[in-house]
This record gives structure tokens, C-alpha cells and sequence, in this order.
């Protein structure tokens, strides 16, 4: 089985801090690499894979200005429709754009849906349903409007994430500065419960940062540290007392949810997109409906074990589940064709 992995090229795969869908990109092409799978990465140059890598692009448009993201876009694209016969699938984790390419080739294109950004998008998506395949990466993000050969929760690399049994005095939010994720719920609930709260991630919306985070931040009680690597990411999770993850959107997954919990962590959320999915609630976190309702749960953190987080993320969020989940997509999708073309 040779298997084309199409990564976005935004940051490098993987990242060296934020970089969600090429942080998955990497453990599946690791994971899929590790089980004897030909897999070539289609990545910025300077990613690292044990498979085979191939790059138009030299770094990350986020990391380096000077790369005007449509033109490397496009040609990042192109290298891998341009090469589409030498492989016998190739997987698309670059949103919509990569599906105007699939009449380059006669290979089978499947793509992970990493998210709707805007239903502004869905039409190339409707435009292609059935002429290639989809996967959600949950539940809650399934468009009714579309057929899906499957739903695979991501997976985590448990290595990364140490369990830490004893419970942390702060509260923690770990995401990108933005309304959709509630930073500014988070400053409310530490107000209210006065307890510390250490704040990590990029600014994506720098106004809303300006206006209501910055003014709060007091290298005291309320305290941002931006972006962190994998090493810091692991202290932090597993030191905090509990993850806040108030979102004011349908989140499609939420890495840092799984990730919290790997080390021990419980995690608050709203009830909203995949977090059902994802939170057993009153045993690995709340699901809560409100800021109220938010402040009321952090007292009662006290009465989950830690220990049970853990097992469920090691049950369930596995990368090697993920990967096992994505072989079966994969031989399955390369049988159909061999029955179509036995057919023709």
C-alpha cells in the first residue's frame, strides 16, 4: 500500500508549537509508517517524517511572511495530483481546496474534514460528495449534506502526556486567543473562583486580545505565556487543577481536551460540538451550559480521580486507534476500486 499525505502548509509537520492538523498529519504518518505502510509526506521542507518527504514549499507561510500563502498553496497542491498515479490512495488533509485537483489523477482521494471554517465552503464539498470520500472527525461535525465512509476521532501519542496524579492549584486555558474559544469566560471564572489562571496559545484575533485579555494580565493572578512546544505543553497540562474550555462555537474536536485529560487533567466545557464525544461527564470533566454553571463545577473537581481521565484518553484517543481506524478506510477504499476496475 502506497499512500500519498497531503499536510497543510502552514507550520511545519509537525509542529513546533501550534499546528493542530499537522500535529495529525505527523502521528498518522508516523503511526502509519511504524506498521510497514509506504506512506511519502507532502509537507514544508523543513518537516520530519520517517516516510518519504516531498516539498515545493521551504517553510511555513505562519512562519516566515515572506511566503504568499496562495502561490504555495497551489503548488504544494499541484506536486501531489501531479504525482497521483505512483501511489494507490491519496489522503487529502488540507481542507477544500486539494478536491478542485482530484481530475489531475485516477487515484482515490480520501479527505478528512478537519472542520467547516465557514458554510461559505460547503459547495466545493457538495461538488465532489461521491466522487471521493469523506471523513469526519466527529460526530458533531457531520453535514447532513454529505456522504461519509467514516468518523475517526483523533489520537494522541500518550508518550507525550504525562500522568500526574496530584491536583494543580490553577485553572488553564490552552488554545488560540479567539471568541470562538472563550478566553475571556476563563478570566471571568478565575475572577470568580480567585484562582490563578495561566493562559497559553497564539493570538489569532489581536483586537480581541487588546480589549479583553491584556487589560486582565497581571503576572499574578492572571497570567499569559503564548505559544508553547510540546515539552512546556506537558507541564502545564498535567500541573493545572482543571482545563476551562468554554467555546462559543460547534467545535469539530478538541486536541487539548484529549491532551488535558492524558495527563491526569479534568476538563470543564460547554456542552457544545464534539465535547459530548469526547468528555464523560461528571467522571473525566463537566459538560456545563453556561458561565454560571462553569464557575460551580470547578469546586466539584475535587471529586473526580485523575487516574480515570487517563484510562478513558487510553482507551479511546489512541493514536494507534487512529491509525488502525485510517488503515481500514484506506484498504477499504482501495478494494472498491479494484472491484470497480475487475468490473469494467
Amino acid at each position: 500500500m502506497k499512500i500519498a499525505m497531503l499536510s497543510p502548509i502552514a507550520w511545519r509537520t509537525p509542529p513546533r508549537q501550534y499546528g493542530p492538523w499537522e500535529n495529525i498529519v505527523s502521528l498518522l504518518t508516523e503511526g502509519l509508517v511504524s506498521r510497514g505502510i509506504d506512506v511519502t509526506l507532502f509537507a514544508t521542507a523543513d518537516s520530519k517524517t520517517r516516510g518519504h518527504l516531498v516539498s515545493v514549499c521551504p517553510r511555513g507561510y505562519e512562519e516566515d511572511p515572506e511566503i504568499l500563502p496562495k502561490v504555495w498553496e497551489c503548488l504544494h497542491i499541484s506536486e501531489v495530483f501531479e504525482r497521483g498515479e505512483q501511489f494507490d490512495l491519496i489522503h487529502n488533509n488540507f481542507d477544500y481546496l486539494p478536491l478542485t485537483y482530484t481530475g489531475m489523477t485516477t487515484t482515490p482521494i480520501v479527505t478528512t474534514i478537519h472542520g467547516f471554517s465557514s458554510p461559505k465552503i460547503l459547495p466545493v464539498y457538495k461538488k465532489y460528495n461521491k466522487k471521493t470520500f469523506y471523513v469526519a472527525i466527529s460526530k458533531a461535525d457531520k453535514c447532513p449534506e454529505l456522504d461519509y465512509i467514516a468518523t475517526i476521532h483523533h489520537g494522541i501519542d500518550l508518550h507525550q502526556f504525562t500522568f500526574q496524579p496530584d491536583q494543580g492549584k490553577y485553572l488553564l486555558f490552552f488554545g488560540r486567543i479567539h471568541p470562538d474559544k472563550g478566553t475571556k469566560e476563563c478570566i471571568e471564572v478565575a475572577r470568580q473562583t480567585r484562582m490563578k489562571l495561566i493562559i497559553a496559545g497564539i493570538i489569532q484575533d489581536r483586537g480581541y486580545f487588546d480589549l479583553h485579555v491584556k487589560p486582565h494580565l497581571d503576572n499574578d493572578r492572571i497570567i499569559y505565556i503564548g505559544s508553547v512546544g510540546p515539552k512546556k505543553r506537558d507541564e502545564l497540562l498535567g500541573g493545572a487543577y482543571a482545563l476551562l474550555h468554554p467555546v462559543n462555537f460547534d467545535e469539530p474536536f478538541g486536541l487539548s481536551v484529549v491532551e488535558a485529560m492524558a495527563c491526569g487533567t479534568p476538563v470543564i466545557a460547554f456542552n457544545r460540538g464534539s465535547m459530548p464525544e469526547i468528555i464523560a461527564d461528571g467522571i473525566t470533566g463537566f459538560l456545563v451550559h453556561n458561565l454560571d454553571e462553569m464557575v460551580k463545577a470547578v469546586d466539584r473537581v475535587k471529586q473526580l480521580d485523575r487516574l480515570q481521565c487517563r484510562k478513558l484518553i487510553k482507551e479511546r484517543f489512541s493514536v494507534g486507534r487512529m491509525v488502525q481506524d485510517y488503515i481500514e478506510v484506506y484498504e477499504k477504499i482501495i478494494n472498491q476500486k479494484k472491484v470497480l476496475r475487475s468490473e469494467s
